[in-house]
């Protein structure tokens, strides 16, 4: 089994909250991991999501320590979306 990870790097201009983590998370930039396996045995390179991943605290919050946190993508790119809404 073949894996690639990806990482993207987000900005959040408002704090935001993800259903996998309890507390809401403030506005920043944010490192999401995204682990694909290949898809074998079809004619073509096909690559399908296993695990993503979101790195606390944000990059420029001065702490010590870091977490990788398995999250939900479709829950995080609502998240990110709901951002960039300017709707008042």
């Amino acid at each position: 089994m073949t894996i690639r990870t990806t990482s993207e790097t987000f900005t959040f201009t408002k704090p935001f909250k993800l259903n996998a983590i309890d507390e809401i998370q403030p506005s920043g930039q944010y490192i999401v991991d995204t682990d694909e396996e290949l898809i074998e045995g079809i004619s073509r390179l096909a690559y399908r999501r296993v695990a993503t991943r979101l790195h606390l605290p944000a990059i420029a919050t001065s702490q010590a320590t870091t977490q990788h946190v398995p999250i939900d993508r479709a829950d995080f790119d609502r998240a990110f979306l709901g951002d960039t809404d300017e709707t008042v």
